[in-house]
Parts: structure tokens; C-alpha cells; sequence
């Protein structure tokens, strides 16, 4: 009788030891929840509704998207930093609410710790864009004036990508900018159209149509590679200025327990969705570049992101206005 109830206590033990696996195993079994911490109609959204779209089609299951903006991304990181670890809510954002935002801002309400990344999916560079009435016909005009009465250059907001570039073209060039921050990535934009500000680091698809215009001028991107839709404009790099180089990072996030079999299977549905042909094309358009970086892979391009900007937020004093 002994033997028996001891059978039985191992069993029940052995059943629960598996039941975490199973359940990973078995998902999903409702609906996901992808939350972007950017408004709708930037690059982080579009990644999202696509790989919601295709699960949906190739799992049967329902993906809803949600946006949850503010400060800086830290609305949005934090509903899924303190979202359960069961792989139905996962976070879509860029690098900056991990690799910037712990250095500038006094409190942060989740610790980077507290989320893993599934994947960095994309990544995309800036485009160095000015006013025509500036009179930049080169980076090396540009730094020049950095050099002597200085810049102003505009951004989609505090912390952004852009107000990074920004940082990080003074600590590396050598040059006086006054940073003026804008609500988005548009009306930054705008600002440099008007002749509001110099000049711009800012998202390539949302200048692009002022550079065909000849509305805006392209000096530089500062991607490793040249821009898909403006193949005319050299890299930092080619300009010998490769400490300028700065590229945004597309990353998908979980909360940290989150087990690894969901983990892997949320890898393989990016995967297959990003590398459709259509997705593929619609990237392209973007001038979105593939990365597909997962586990220490991920982690280490973040770290070493972090360390970077971290180094130069010191240096700069760069903060939230």
C-alpha cells in the first residue's frame, strides 16, 4: 500500500513538473495581444499588424494590435513588463526604451530586465536632410557651420532617434546643436521643409518625398548601407565619418519568464512572416533591412547599443525636455 501511494505522490509530481511544458506546447490557445508603444502608422505598427495578420492566417488564431503611446515608449513596455508570462501580450517597439531611455529619464516604471527580446526583426537608418536655403551642399558644410555659429536640428520628440543623432553628431564632430523637439516624426519633418530648423536625422520614408521634390537636401544616411529608395546618397561611413553611423533597431519584447517554447514559436511565425515576398517588398518600401537576430544574438546588439549611447548621454547631458 505504501509502494503504491508513493507511485501515485511521483506521478501527481511528475504531472505538475510537465504541466508548465504543456501548456507551453499547446500555444496559443486565445488571443495575442501585440502592444506598439508608438502611434499608428509608424514602421513599429506596420511590423506588428503584418505579423498579427499572418499568424492569424497560419495558425487560425486572432491577433489584435493595440498602441499604447507616451513617454518615450515607456507606457507600452511597462502594460507588458507587467503583463503574465504566458506569451499573449508581447511588446513591439525600437531599441531606444531599452538603450536610451534608463539613461534620461529619473525614473522608469519596469526595469530593462524585466522583458526579453523574442527577436530584433528590422532595422533602419536616418537620413541627414537640410533646408536648400541652408545652403548645405555637403556633410562637410554642414560640420563646418556646426563648427563655427552652430545648428538646430529637429526631431519626432525627447529621446527619439532623432535627438540621439543629434548627441551623437556633437560628441563625434565635434559641433554646437541646438536640438528642438517635435510631437512625431512628421511635424519634425515639417520643421526642416519650413526652414524652421537647418536640418534633420530623421526617419528616411517620411523625407524621402520632400527630397524628390527637391524640397529637402540629402547629405548622408546613417545606416551601414545605402538606402534602398535614395541609392544616390552616401553612407556616413563612405563620408569617412563612421562614428556618426546610428541605426534604429525594430525589436520584439516578452516579460522575461515568459517560457521558451512560446518564445520559439512566436521566432518561427516572424520568421515566416518578414521573409514573405510580399513583407518582404513592403520592407523594401520602408527602407526597412532584415535582421532576424534572436537569443544571444539580440541581447548582445542591445547591450552593446546601451553601452554605446549610454557612453555618449554622459558625455552630451543629453535628457528628456
Amino acid at each position: 500500500m505504501q509502494r503504491k501511494t508513493l507511485w501515485a505522490a511521483m506521478a501527481l509530481s511528475l504531472l505538475w513538473g510537465l504541466l508548465p511544458s504543456a501548456q507551453a506546447q499547446s500555444y496559443p490557445t486565445k488571443t495575442i495581444r501585440f502592444v506598439n508603444n508608438f502611434p499608428p502608422g509608424g514602421p513599429s505598427d506596420y511590423l506588428a499588424r503584418t505579423v498579427g495578420e499572418a499568424i492569424t492566417t497560419a495558425y487560425k488564431q486572432s491577433v489584435i494590435t493595440e498602441n499604447k503611446a507616451g513617454a518615450g515608449g515607456n507606457i507600452g513596455a511597462d502594460l507588458v513588463a507587467k503583463s503574465p508570462a504566458d506569451g499573449y501580450t508581447v511588446l513591439f517597439c525600437i531599441d531606444t526604451a531599452f538603450t536610451v531611455n534608463p539613461y534620461i529619464y529619473k525614473g522608469m516604471p519596469f526595469k530593462p530586465g524585466d522583458l526579453k527580446p523574442v527577436m530584433v526583426m528590422v532595422s533602419s537608418g536616418l537620413l541627414v536632410g537640410s533646408n536648400p536655403t541652408a545652403g548645405f551642399k555637403s556633410m562637410k558644410d554642414l560640420i563646418a557651420q556646426g563648427k563655427g555659429k552652430g545648428l538646430n536640428f529637429s526631431s519626432g520628440g525627447s529621446g527619439s532617434p532623432g535627438h540621439l543623432a543629434a548627441e551623437i553628431f556633437m560628441d563625434a564632430a565635434g559641433i554646437k546643436i541646438q536640438h528642438v523637439p517635435y510631437k512625431g516624426n512628421t511635424p519634425a519633418v515639417t520643421a526642416v521643409l519650413s526652414g524652421e530648423v537647418d536640418a534633420g536625422v530623421l526617419a528616411t520614408p517620411g523625407m524621402l518625398p520632400h527630397v524628390k521634390a527637391g524640397k529637402i537636401t540629402p547629405l548622408a544616411v546613417t545606416s551601414r548601407q545605402r538606402s534602398r529608395s535614395a541609392p544616390e546618397v552616401p553612407t556616413v561611413q563612405e563620408l569617412g565619418l563612421k562614428d556618426l553611423e546610428l541605426e534604429v533597431l525594430y525589436v520584439a519584447m516578452v516579460p522575461t519568464a515568459t517560457p521558451d517554447n512560446v518564445v520559439q514559436f512566436l521566432q518561427k511565425a516572424f520568421t515566416d512572416a518578414l521573409k514573405r515576398p510580399d513583407t518582404q517588398a513592403q520592407l523594401a518600401g520602408m527602407d526597412l533591412f532584415y535582421e532576424g537576430l534572436t537569443g544571444t544574438d539580440a541581447t548582445k546588439r542591445l547591450g552593446d547599443l546601451s553601452q554605446r549611447y549610454g557612453r555618449i548621454i554622459q558625455s552630451t547631458g543629453m535628457k528628456v525636455e
